[in-house]
């Protein structure tokens, strides 16, 4: 079973003001400084919709409540050059630190003409001695392979005993639904000896429970014990949480129910839940995730106790 959540309410309203961060704060993800610290990046959108990368500052009080300590002025990552396969908007999705370089691993955004977008892995690394994340490839770093022919995106990765693992989105096909095309999917999984360069053979994670589930969003693994536990989002209508558990990190068995989180009766996130991601930090453990619109409402969290 999973944590028993308690709705806390919103960390993070979409901001305004930054020119590279006018609306939204979607894909939240908090990265421990100490007990009592963490930074959290999120994607806001520009004028023009591209996304951005952001990272602030949050403090978690003694009464377990995390609190906003400081914004970040400048983006962590910007949408690349004309051309690149990220130039129109980076999303943040998960980071890792390893012999003090830190990995930000991110989805790569263009625009697309017989579909609306393409979508691939990148990748950025801050260095020891470094104060910014340089990308690792002006190329993707999960391209379009046979084991994924539509697109990659939106990884969750962990580095085990010198072992990379990563959980991801994989595009299934298009399909046109109102004579509009739209995408199918699911998560899969590859692995690496260095973060860099990974090795996919089509496995897939988690896959469609129904007709009605069309796209899964970044999962966010954690390895607790002696079992794996994975919360997503999932869509039909619109995005719920899911959730699952593995021995292995390989084989998963679903049970959503157990995600412990549904939509409030009102506010910022009746209609939608997306993009959860986990933060501990003492005796608690927090559920991060974005309500309405896809971040347009900002970050919200929910707390429960470790263990």
């Amino acid at each position: 079973m999973s944590t028993a959540w308690h709705r806390r309410g919103l960390l993070l309203a979409a901001p305004t003001g930054q020119p590279w961060a006018q609306s939204h704060a979607a894909l939240p993800v908090a990265d421990l400084v100490d007990d009592r610290q963490a930074d959290l990046y999120y994607s806001p959108r520009d004028a023009h919709g591209r996304a951005h990368i952001a990272r602030d500052r949050i403090e978690v009080s003694d009464d377990g409540e995390l609190i906003l300590a400081a914004q970040g002025v400048e983006p962590v990552l910007s949408p690349g050059p004309p051309g690149a396969f990220d130039e129109s908007g980076v999303t943040v999705s998960c980071i890792v630190h390893v012999n003090d370089a830190s990995f930000l691993y991110y989805t790569g955004w263009v625009l697309g003409v017989s579909v609306p977008f393409y979508i691939y892995v990148g990748l950025a690394i801050r260095r020891p001695g470094d104060h910014v994340f340089v990308r690792a490839s002006p190329a993707p770093i999960l391209e379009r392979s046979p084991a994924d022919p539509y697109l990659t995106a939106s990884p969750w990765v962990l580095c085990e005993n010198g072992a990379w693992r990563m959980w991801y989105v994989s595009c299934v096909d298009w399909t046109l639904v109102d004579d509009k095309p739209r995408h199918r999917y699911h998560l899969r999984y590859a692995e690496s000896n260095d973060g860099i360069d990974w090795s996919r053979d089509g496995r897939v994670s988690m896959d469609f429970a129904d007709e009605n589930e069309y796209a899964f969003s970044r999962p966010c693994v954690v390895h607790d014990g002696d079992r794996y536990r994975m919360w997503f989002s999932v869509r039909g209508d619109s995005y719920r949480l899911g959730y699952a558990e593995s021995r292995d990190g390989m084989t998963w068995t679903r049970d959503d129910p157990s995600a412990g989180l549904e939509p409030s009766e009102g506010g910022w996130d009746a209609e939608m839940l997306a993009y959860p991601t986990i933060l501990d930090s003492g005796v608690y453990r927090y559920l991060l995730y974005n309500g309405n619109g896809y971040g347009a409402t900002g970050i919200g969290y929910a707390s429960g106790v470790c263990g």
